[in-house]
């Protein structure tokens, strides 16, 4: 396949039907900073399994939680992509997600419908206007990489930690800016082709810029046994569905121990 805007959405918004299991590590990169330095390598086992490590092999987070559910069956086109938005009246694009690490940013980073689909009086809608594409390979792998800009219509799974940190990200949870902030001229994402995951994304310009994330895939549906993920515990569901009718019905994730603080981007 070669990249073209149509074909980039698709593939932002078919991550779940790309991969069943991911082997990957990790960084973030502040605002300034060069290249973004690895600390975890996680393995992900769809529904729900999740294990963290940091480089040195010492587990910092697994969880198994039966409550995850599979994506739905959806049709797909030739190329496996999701060519429309999942119809939202049937088919809630919350309630189904890979498993949490930290706060929703991780979230979206491996489902990356944001950089397809926003929101526009309940109906999707594009949210992202896309400047310009090229094929690249990131860490060994064919990628899509694009120059995004954000629109109002913009729908980030969590304001609080989206992919791209926009003025339109500050309004999906009527946030204010920190005094000073400028926003991004627009923003540099990479999707890996196979999986759909957003390897990459960088701040272009704005008082932020260079703050960002990198991914590198390590395997894709390789076999992982249960034992890696520690025993089943349901905790319910964490969200409730957005159905795309109405205001937003999806709390931002929030630090437990304080009421109204929000969690901050992990330093990984």
């Amino acid at each position: 396949m070669d990249p073209t805007e149509e074909r980039f959405r698709a593939l932002a918004r078919s991550a779940p039907w790309r991969w069943r299991s991911l082997r990957f590590t990790t960084g973030r990169r502040r605002a300034g900073e060069g290249q973004a330095v690895h600390t975890v390598r996680a393995r992900v086992r769809k529904p729900g399994r999740l294990r963290v490590e940091d480089l040195e092999g010492t587990v910092l987070h697994r969880s198994a939680d039966p409550d995850t559910t599979e994506p739905p069956a959806v049709d797909l086109d030739t190329d496996g992509l999701l060519a429309r938005p999942a119809d939202e009246a049937s088919t809630p694009r919350f309630d189904f997600e890979p498993p949490m690490y930290r706060n929703y940013h991780w979230v979206a980073m491996l489902d990356p419908y944001e950089l397809a689909d926003g929101r526009d009086d309940g109906t999707a809608a594009a949210g992202t206007e896309i400047l310009d594409l090229a094929a690249v390979e990131h860490h060994g792998r064919r990628a899509w990489q694009a120059r995004l800009r954000t629109t109002h219509r913009y729908d980030p799974r969590c304001g609080c930690c989206p992919l791209l940190f926009s003025a339109a990200s500050e309004a999906a949870e009527n946030h204010e800016p920190p005094p000073g902030t400028v926003f991004a001229d627009a923003y540099l994402v990479r999707l890996d082709v196979a999986t759909g995951v957003c390897v990459y994304s960088e701040d272009l310009g704005g008082s932020a810029a260079g703050q960002g994330h990198d991914v590198a895939i390590e395997d894709v549906d390789e076999d992982m046994p249960d034992e890696l993920f520690g025993t089943p515990h349901s905790h319910g569901r964490r969200f409730q569905s957005y159905r795309g009718t109405g205001p937003r019905d999806v709390p931002a994730y929030r630090d437990g121990a304080t009421p109204g603080r929000f969690t901050a981007l992990p330093e990984q």
